[in-house]
């Protein structure tokens, strides 16, 4: 499958579901089914807040321990943005589907490093986020994530967005995640890096997430990233979209 930088989204598709979207970019295609608010199982209900019940599924074969840590990734992610004292005693249920993947995510038939799970992260986050806004779902915020990668050498600077063989021959990998009040939501790292490093890092996620991605000095874009709109300006644009379909009388 040819990676493309542009992120492309499809709403409300899924008819039995309260709030559905597709959301695809850098290879990775997330189907996200949102269900609720609705009344929580009484062994799980909380008497001032609502659950916010995640579950992610692989493109193939059966959930795992990849998925479980995934899940608990997002759980408390996504649990910062919506107004769980709203709704006391219910659940919001969100499932998240792995549609596909870049070719080489698998090698020997086995799912590569934990590291190549960080990259799938922003879409899961993306796709949730979207899926919470058509389930008309309240949101204190939006937020964008993005993945990063520390070249192998001094030389190979900071990689925005990178692909699955980036990945796997960075010295590290970083997602990060920021509201749109440009407040750090989720920090996650794999492999070994300096402070100095990390300084770098936090500051590419930031103004990749915040302002848009563009050209630094340490940075390195994949193909067709330079000039892309963000994530930020891409969700907003779709919803408008999708709403003023929906207020469109025929």
């Amino acid at each position: 499958m040819a990676l493309t930088a542009e992120p492309v989204a499809q709403l409300s598709h899924l008819p039995k579901a309260d709030g559905s979207a597709t959301f695809s970019c850098c290879g990775f295609t997330v189907t996200a089914a949102v269900n609720g608010p609705v009344e929580a199982p009484r062994r799980d209900e909380n008497a001032f807040e609502a659950l916010v019940d995640v579950v992610v599924r692989p493109a193939a074969g059966v959930g795992g321990t990849a998925e479980r840590q995934l899940e608990s990734l997002l759980q408390p992610t996504l649990r910062q943005l919506i107004p769980v004292r709203n709704f006391p005693r219910c659940m919001i249920q969100i499932t998240l589907q792995v549609m596909e993947m870049p070719e080489n995510a698998y090698v020997n038939a086995k799912i590569l490093q934990a590291q190549l799970n960080l990259a799938i992260i922003p879409g899961l986050i993306h796709a949730a986020i979207l899926g919470l806004l058509t389930a008309a779902v309240p949101l204190k915020t939006i937020a964008t994530a993005v993945t990063l990668a520390i070249g192998p050498d001094d030389a190979a600077g900071i990689v925005v967005d990178p692909t699955m063989v980036q990945v796997d021959n960075a010295k590290s990998v970083h997602v990060l995640g920021f509201t749109a009040d440009d407040e750090l939501l989720l920090a996650e790292s794999s492999g070994s890096f300096s402070t100095v490093e990390w300084d770098q890092v936090l500051e590419t996620g930031q103004r990749a997430c915040c302002q848009g991605r563009s050209s630094g000095q340490d940075t390195v874009m994949t193909d067709g990233m330079a000039g892309s709109a963000s994530i930020r300006r891409f969700i907003r644009s779709v919803m408008e979209t999708k709403t003023a379909a929906d207020l469109y009388w025929k």
